[in-house]
């Protein structure tokens, strides 16, 4: 089955998303982190059990990039996303996001708990401790953040996610479109990658699964927030 794409408008038609999509299964909303969205085996593992529904990040839809302009803060772009998700069809829904896309997916399920089947956080930003702060990752060059969120920073995945070339135009365009990704994701949690969430938490009462890499070195391990 190969992998299904569309573009959907929402917020009043001034937003538009590219979706891509693939499976057969209950519906999964899948939020990607702040490097943009790549279809990678992880997702088609996930297509073998649900409908993977992977929207781009408002922004990163190439031919819609200034659409950014039109959501001003975290609770526009929950709301959006919110829109996307009912426009979809696919409610309930499991939620899923890594790194930022985690908090997104967090943020979706304390505002509305009643929407998310399940919820699933792997490497999720959202908190701050002083003691334990999480790496800068805005300033890092790509093969320095490479280093930070791959266990090898050489290896295909790395490569796919940060199109890793050596055709010198293709690198280029790759760079520019995680810089642009970076800063349009970048506009909702800079410079704490903390909004508050921890006040809302306590409104997810879905079952959900935490995830953290063992040798991620963006989010740190703690015990406890």
């Amino acid at each position: 089955m190969s992998v299904r794409e569309q573009t959907v408008a929402v917020w009043q038609g001034k937003v538009r998303i590219r979706v891509l999509s693939k499976g057969g299964g209950p519906a999964l909303l899948f939020f990607h982190g702040s490097w943009g969205l790549t279809w990678d085996p992880f997702l088609d593992e996930l297509a073998r059990t649900f409908t993977v529904y992977a929207p781009e990040h408002p922004g990163t839809t190439p031919e819609a990039p200034d659409d950014i302009y039109h959501l001003d803060g975290l609770w526009d772009l929950v709301l959006c996303y919110d829109e996307l998700r009912r426009a979809l069809g696919v409610e309930p829904a499991v939620l899923a996001g890594h790194s930022f896309g985690a908090m997104v997916a967090c943020e979706m399920a304390a505002a509305d708990p009643g929407r998310a089947a399940h919820l699933v956080l792997i490497d999720a930003l959202g908190f701050w401790r002083d003691t334990d702060p999480i790496a800068n990752w805005m300033v890092l060059e790509p093969a320095q953040l490479r280093a930070r969120i791959f266990r090898d920073p050489d290896g295909e995945s790395a490569r796919r996610m940060f199109g890793v070339t050596d055709d010198s135009q293709a690198a280029i365009a790759a760079r520019i479109r995680l810089t642009w990704a970076m800063g349009a994701t970048g506009k909702f949690i800079w410079p704490i990658p903390d909004k508050g969430l921890k006040k809302r938490i306590h409104r997810v009462t879905t079952p959900t699964l935490i995830v953290w890499g063992k040798e991620d070195r963006l989010v740190p391990l703690v015990t406890r927030w």
